[in-house]
């Protein structure tokens, strides 16, 4: 039903919490005491200090955060929805809250923690009760949003637009109210077109649609024809699919097309009892299988762990964060808890901390020789004892960039002794000396710290170590060699060895060659800065593919990259590389990718690399391939249909409606990069139509990813992004499929989708010697 606004502080609050009854919360209590509003205190130091008003607003997923300012920009700046927060602590986070509020009052402290850059907020509640009720309600609308499906997610994008043009609350809308509603939902009709729909539906012919009639109005704008027509392809009376028919069509998905299986899709699809009861499904069930996750372009069987876990760590791709604690640039930007929270809620399994002597005895963590702020490095810790497996249970590494003092080095050891307890790795799964590493099935649940380590004689004698205690970053990362302290003076180590007996499995040494790594321990593993990786892959790929088939590899950014930007990952993955190091700060096409490599396995921050990377002899070479035996080129056609519920553009042109264009991009080995786009579709943002078909060949599937970008085309600027979607080439469904486009910091914009046809076949014509780029 139609929502209408609190009009007065006496109104029901039946009404009041109607609208919820799409996320089916209506009685949940903590979310009526959200939608009565609670007065705050927001704080950001112990002199800004602010008392705010937060009400939950009659969509369900908007909290409103009001101040005295009445500016509309004001306004936008002051609300959030649910689904942009990444999570809520209870708790003083914030040491200004602490001095605050005292040992007995931390309770009434909530935090609301921001997926991307925005800054956390932090609350302080007028008691314990208010504080849970918000940090519960806020965690329920999360949870049931996420588990709407795609049919109640469009119910509800429906019923929020319809509250918000019904300017004057009645539950009708005039003819301009309607007008309001298409500019909001990113279409433009004619005024003809919009006008007789208008009189279509306007059944009672009074001039104003009630909710009824305003819903036929949406679903006849929604209509989904191309949809009809597949379905009309299959079905065999033009009316239903019987089990037969689904049969034949899931058999051209290429999916399972047994009779049983069919049958379970209408049991979980159909809506109507005796379409259902007969095995038949009918049009609303088709769409509603077509819009669901198991029709997504994503193998759905690739959401869970399903590759083998059990071979050495360098056989896999690990999901790392660079200068984890930033939450902007190099030199100005925050430094937080938060980061590390973000990263580990989207299976980061390779965190750095960043690590100087602070006061008190007490080690901090920042970005050395610039004005970015310091955390205690006792904070980070109880953060990723936390946080450090809630998204995987797969081994976390702690890359530590190690400044401190010998001191407090030891303090550091400490902290992570008392803290991580039993999670942290100190000694070797196994006495017997192994020539390989563990692997993550053997170290899950367990925290390894990566670092400088002082070596046995033995060690030593086949060893490229030296004692530096800090990681090669630092002192080959132009801009700050000239600053760096001396840690090594007189040949005495600067090492704690308290802190260097943690360091087992990861021990960072300086890279002196293939041949000296070659005859190393495969514990040692080394830092490349991404200008060393590539000189490397230029010119000794097939060396480093071999390289990283039994050691690992950190790849870091430049230190010239002051504003957090990010280089291409795919590069470094190509030649093998583990521990591909991104700003996880910053948004973009790099970390569109590096969200796409790991979408697969479960999310677990570990992807199995293929297995010809894998082999000690590797003959693979990213930079000039040509083909060989075992890698067979495959056609990849994908028809770009349509797309449905685009967002609109800039926040700055709220009347503006989108003309979007489609980029699909193919990112993988050199000769594999290819992009194509669609022609733009003018003033309609809900249904778009293209119907283009593009062909790409892919020589090696197995590293590739396919990067669907959707952008607003501009006449007199750069085109503006709109959503986008990454996914590995090896985890393509075939079919009629939809894409479920993300945000810039890849939070979902359900339900904005493309909608595509994919299609794999054999490339025999393709030279297997024609040989790659190689620049």
């Amino acid at each position: 039903m139609l929502g209408a606004r609190k009009k007065d502080a006496g109104k029901s609050e039946t009404t009041a919490i109607d609208p919820l009854r799409n996320l089916g919360i209506q009685e949940d209590e903590d979310v009526k005491k959200m939608l009565q509003g609670s007065s705050m205190v927001k704080v950001r130091s112990p002199r800004w200090q602010k008392r705010r008003t937060l009400r939950l607003l009659e969509d369900g997923v908007t909290v409103w955060c009001q101040s005295h300012k009445s500016s509309s920009r004001a306004k936008e700046q002051q609300s959030f929805s649910v689904m942009e927060v990444e999570c809520v602590r209870e708790g003083c986070q914030l040491e200004a809250l602490r001095h605050m509020t005292g040992s007995e009052s931390t309770k009434r402290c909530l935090t609301v923690v921001f997926k991307g850059p925005r800054k956390s907020l932090e609350l302080l509640c007028q008691s314990e009760e208010e504080a849970q009720q918000w940090a519960r309600g806020i965690r329920t609308l999360q949870e049931r949003v996420d588990n709407m499906t795609h049919r109640e997610k469009l119910d509800h994008w429906i019923h929020s637009y319809l509250s918000r043009a019904d300017e004057n609350h009645d539950d009708k809308m005039s003819y301009e109210e309607v007008q309001r509603l298409l500019r909001m939902i990113n279409v433009d009709l004619s005024d003809q077109y919009a006008r007789s729909l208008f009189q279509k539906c306007d059944r009672s012919a009074d001039g104003r649609l009630d909710h009824e009639e305003i819903e036929v109005f949406c679903r006849e704008l929604l209509r989904r024809p191309e949809l009809d027509t597949i379905f009309i392809q299959h079905s065999a009376n033009g009316c239903v699919l019987s089990t037969v028919d689904l049969r034949d069509f899931l058999k051209k998905q290429e999916e399972d097309c047994s009779v049983t299986h069919a049958q379970s899709l209408i049991i979980t699809y159909e809506l109507n009892e005796w379409a259902q009861k007969n095995h038949l499904m009918t049009p609303n069930g088709f769409t509603m299988y077509m819009l669901s996750k198991q029709n997504c372009v994503f193998n759905p069987d690739h959401a869970r762990v399903y590759q083998d876990m059990t071979q050495p760590l360098a056989h896999y791709f690990i999901s790392s964060s660079h200068n984890t604690y930033l939450t902007k640039d190099q030199m100005t930007g925050d430094s937080s808890t938060e980061p590390y929270i973000r990263a580990l809620n989207h299976g980061c399994r390779c965190v750095e901390l960043d690590c100087w002597d602070g006061d008190r005895g007490e080690p901090v963590i920042y970005h050395g020789h610039t004005l970015t702020s310091k955390v205690p490095f006792v904070e980070v810790i109880k953060i990723i004892n936390e946080y450090a497996f809630k998204a995987s249970p797969f081994p976390l590494i702690l890359s530590l960039e190690n400044h401190c003092s010998v001191e407090q080095q030891a303090v550091m050891a400490r902290h992570l002794r008392s803290i991580l307890g039993e999670k942290l790795l100190q000694r070797p799964l196994s006495t017997e000396k192994s020539k390989c590493l563990p692997s993550p099935e053997d170290l899950k649940g367990k925290i390894l710290v990566k670092g400088k380590r002082e070596e046995s004689a033995e060690e030593c004698s086949s060893s490229s170590s030296d004692l530096n205690s800090s990681d090669d970053e630092t002192s080959v990362e132009e801009g700050r060699s000239k600053k760096k302290k001396d840690v090594k003076k007189g040949g005495v180590s600067k090492l704690s060895p308290e802190l260097s007996e943690l360091v087992v499995y990861t021990r960072s040494v300086h890279f002196k060659g293939f041949d000296q790594a070659a005859k190393s321990s495969p514990f040692q593993m080394s830092s490349f800065s991404e200008r060393e990786a590539l000189k490397l892959i230029k010119d000794s790929g097939v060396l480093f593919v071999r390289h990283n088939s039994h050691k690992l590899s950190r790849i870091y950014p430049s230190g010239r990259r002051l504003q957090s930007s990010n280089y291409n990952p795919q590069q470094m993955w190509n030649a093998g590389c583990q521990i591909v190091a991104l700003n996880f700060q910053t948004p973009g096409e790099q970390m569109d990718l590096n969200q796409g490599r790991f979408q697969q396995n479960g999310l677990c921050g570990y992807v199995l690399k293929p297995p010809f990377m894998c082999q000690p002899d590797s003959t693979f070479n990213p930079e000039n391939f040509g083909g060989s035996p075992g890698h067979r080129p495959i056609l990849l056609t994908i028809q770009v249909i349509s797309a449905q519920q685009l967002p609109k553009p800039k926040r700055e042109k709220p009347r503006s409606i989108v003309d979007p264009q489609v980029w699909v991009e193919i990112h993988g080995v050199p000769i594999d990069n290819n992009k194509q786009k669609t022609h733009y579709v003018k003033n309609n943002g809900l249904n778009p139509r293209w119907n283009c078909t593009f062909n790409f060949i892919v020589r090696v599937p197995d590293l590739a990813l396919v990067r669907f970008m959707v952008e607003d085309h501009d006449y007199t600027s750069s085109n503006e992004f709109l959503g986008q979607y990454t996914l590995p080439f090896t985890s393509m469904q075939s079919g009629h499929r939809h894409v479920p486009l993300v945000k810039l910091d890849g939070s979902s914009l359900s339900p904005s989708t493309l909608f595509i046809h994919v299609k794999f076949s054999a490339c025999l014509d393709v030279l297997f010697s024609s040989p790659g780029p190689t620049g």
